[in-house]
């Protein structure tokens, strides 16, 4: 099933973070972080080589997909992990909408997840498997059940936080 999303990410972010409440402890937090949300997701399918492989024809029309659907979400980052198939997951969004993808140490969750707190605004995070839902709970979002590393490629996690500190978490699907 293909969800266009286009038109409805803007929004959905936008309730959720006009859903939240407020309380003198996420009020300090949210001094220190600004509000943010972060669309995160694992890499497109990818070959079967055994290092750093890139993504297959599939895989490359599901980076355009994911390209397509997040391209007026308003993000205004992209980090990827440093492999070939997150660098070309991330690519086609970049390159839409003129942007260098970062990169980050897939090994050092922890230093991602404080450096997305503290920048705040609209980000993308590709990376894989078993770091995307990890980096989710994090960010103080739901990861849910683990990713299916053979036949998983369409979760889109959405991670809000409000500037009063309320985090909450939209998890969607794109392409088949």
């Amino acid at each position: 099933m293909k969800l266009s999303l286009h038109f409805s990410l803007p929004l959905i972010a936008g309730m959720a973070l006009t859903a939240c409440e407020t309380t003198s402890e996420q009020t300090r937090i949210s001094e220190a972080q600004p509000a943010a949300t972060v669309f995160l997701v694992r890499h497109a399918e990818k070959t079967m080589e055994k290092n750093d492989p890139a993504l297959t024809t599939q895989g490359r029309q599901r980076a355009d997909l994911l390209a397509d659907t997040l391209q007026d979400a308003g993000i205004t980052r992209i980090y990827s992990s440093d492999y070939i198939r997150t660098r070309d997951t991330a690519a086609p969004l970049a390159k839409h909408l003129g942007l260098t993808v970062k990169l980050y140490d897939a090994g050092n969750l922890d230093a991602i997840a404080e450096t997305l707190k503290m920048e705040g605004g609209r980000t993308l995070v590709v990376g894989h498997s078993n770091t995307t839902p990890q980096l989710v709970e994090l960010l103080g979002g739901e990861g849910g059940e683990p990713i299916v590393e053979a036949t998983e490629y369409n979760r889109l996690y959405i991670v809000t936080r409000s500037k009063n500190g309320e985090v909450g978490t939209t998890l969607l699907q794109f392409g088949d």
